[in-house]
This record gives C-alpha cells, sequence and structure tokens, in this order.
C-alpha cells in the first residue's frame, strides 16, 4: 500500500505541476484577451473568405454539380477524383505544359532578380537611385496593359525586339523571322519575357537583403585575398538565402497558377500546338466556361494538394542550404 500510494502521491504533483505549468496569471489572460481581440479582424476574415470556401469546395468535388443547374446536384463521391486522374488525358497534359514551363522560367526569373539586385547595390553604379526606379516602374503597370504591350513587342513584324536583332545581321523581322508568340520553340522565352516585366518587387526584396549583409564580412573575406566573384558566392549568397527562399517559394505558387498571360493572348485556346494549354486554363474551362463546378473543384483541390507537396519539399531541402543567422547546427 505503501508503494502504490507514493505512486499515487507522484502522479497527482506531477498533474498540479503541469497544470500550474500551463496556468496563465492576471496580467497573462489580459495579454491573451487582447491579443485574440486584434487577431480577430484577421481570424474572421481568414475564417469566412478562405477556410469556409476551402471546405465547400471540397464539398463541391464530391457532386455532380452545374451553375446552370444547381437544384439538379447529384453526390458522387470520389468519381470526380477517379476521372481525374484515370480518365481524363488532359489533366496530366496540362500538368506538364505547366511544369516544362516554370522549368523555364523559374531559373531565368530567380537569377535574374537577384543579378539585377546585386548591379543595383552596387557602389560603384551611377544613378542607382533612378536606375532603382525605372527598374520597379513596370510593377505598376496593369498586368493586362503590360501583356497588351508585350504582345506588340513581340511582334514578328513591327516590334522592336526582332527589329533590334534584326541589327546583328539576324533575318528576325517579317513571316520567316523570330515568330515569339507563335512558334512552339520560342513561346516559352516570350512568355518569360513577359513575366521579366514584373520583377521589380523582387528584384526590391533582393535589393534589401543585399544591404543587410554586414559589411565586416566583406572586410574580413577582402583581407583574406578574396575577390568580387568569391565574395559573392561565399558571403553574399549564404547571408541572402532566407530572402532566395521566400522569393522561391512566391515563384512556385505563382507559375503553378499562371493563367492570365495566355488567357488574355489567345483566349486559352492552347496556341500555338497546345503549347500554352496551362493547368488553370483547363481549370478555368471546366469551372466557368462549361459551368461543370463539381469537377472544377476537384481540379482546383488537385493543384493545391500539389503545390501543398512542392511547399512542404521546399521547407525540408531549406534545412541543408538556408542560412540563417544565429542558428546553431
Amino acid at each position: 500500500m505503501d508503494m502504490f500510494s507514493e505512486f499515487g502521491a507522484a502522479r497527482g504533483q506531477a498533474k498540479w505541476s503541469l497544470r500550474a505549468q500551463f496556468q496563465l496569471t492576471g496580467a497573462q489572460r489580459d495579454e491573451a484577451k487582447w491579443g485574440l481581440i486584434f487577431l480577430s479582424p484577421w481570424l474572421i476574415g481568414f475564417t469566412l473568405f478562405y477556410l469556409a470556401p476551402m471546405i465547400v469546395s471540397f464539398l463541391f468535388s464530391l457532386y455532380d454539380f452545374t451553375l446552370s443547374a444547381p437544384e439538379e446536384a447529384r453526390f458522387v463521391g470520389l468519381e470526380n477524383w477517379a476521372r481525374m486522374l484515370s480518365r481524363d488525358p488532359n489533366t496530366w497534359e496540362t500538368l506538364f505544359v505547366t511544369f516544362k514551363f516554370a522549368l523555364i522560367s523559374l531559373p531565368i526569373g530567380m537569377v535574374s532578380a537577384f543579378l539585377l539586385a546585386v548591379l543595383l547595390n552596387s557602389q560603384h553604379l551611377l544613378g542607382r537611385n533612378v536606375l532603382r526606379t525605372l527598374f520597379y516602374a513596370p510593377t505598376m503597370v496593369p498586368l493586362i496593359a503590360a501583356i497588351l504591350i508585350w504582345s506588340r513587342v513581340l511582334n514578328p513584324h513591327t516590334g522592336w525586339l526582332n527589329q533590334m536583332i534584326a541589327l546583328t545581321g539576324i533575318d528576325a523581322v517579317g513571316m520567316d523571322g523570330l515568330r515569339w508568340l507563335d512558334d512552339p520553340n520560342l513561346i516559352y522565352l516570350a512568355y518569360t519575357f513577359i513575366g521579366l516585366w514584373g520583377i521589380g518587387n523582387a528584384i526590391l526584396i533582393n535589393l534589401a537583403s543585399l544591404q543587410g549583409v554586414p559589411t565586416e564580412l566583406y572586410e574580413a573575406a577582402s583581407i583574406d585575398g578574396a575577390g568580387w566573384l568569391r565574395q559573392l558566392w561565399s558571403v553574399t549568397i549564404p547571408m541572402v538565402t532566407p530572402v532566395i527562399f521566400y522569393n522561391l517559394i512566391l515563384s512556385v505558387v505563382g507559375l503553378l497558377q499562371f493563367f492570365i498571360v495566355p488567357w488574355v493572348l489567345n483566349l486559352g485556346s492552347g496556341y500555338p500546338e497546345g503549347t500554352t494549354n496551362f493547368y488553370m486554363i483547363y481549370f478555368y474551362k471546366q469551372a466557368f466556361t462549361f459551368q461543370n463546378m463539381g469537377y472544377g473543384a476537384t481540379l482546383a483541390w488537385f493543384m493545391f494538394i500539389i503545390g501543398l507537396i512542392i511547399t512542404i519539399f521546399l521547407f525540408w531541402s531549406g534545412r541543408f542550404w538556408v542560412y540563417y543567422a544565429g542558428e546553431s547546427k
């Protein structure tokens, strides 16, 4: 009995200490209350405009539901998912197009934004402030207007890009020249050019991170005989990897949702030769053109799952290449 009594007393003491550990004082309760009050607008907005629509859209994916006849909605369980994964070749074809474009556009966009930020951060660059403004200014132009501008810039007959290339002796103008928006071999580069028009935000974020690198690190590297390239590789890039990682996440999510450019230029027709039939184009047609909201919700959730898996993988890989100042390894 003594042994059981001691065990019971120890258990009770452990419970009491655990309860005391999580028990808040009066000041802490007031602080938590005011914290919830100030967070409540965001929590309410998140619930109403994000969480609730996500739940409803998942329920839609379990129904044969069309916007034109909502009263005829019929529960089909996982039929939409089975159709999408096994009987609809368009799902995988559009995913292939999306990932192919992402593999081309992502490295070009990331490297361009970083190198331009390095250039604009240089102490030897004349007119830095003016150039920073000029590189950021295109982000202020509405996206639709920018796309229409670029459709003229890339025109094979009158576009100034082909006119400039022709100055080098290359036959770039005319029907036999570089048809950026008509050639399946050039269309992804053309879309990448349009995307580069809006990298001002990424440049600005990279520039801010570059200015936060301690100057004493460069001084120490210079004393050790490191040149500019060595300092860039061994000092600058490791110190700004958190910002590179942040831009990478945003870029991946944006490319998975790539929609506006092909829709404005060719109304999602897939021209030329199906190379612009992106996943989000297919989703939009199913959900809003054909009004098949049940199947459209299934496509949306599938892309959400793909994006979530990629994001989790990137966060896992970040442990091996993202450096945070002050962390211990």
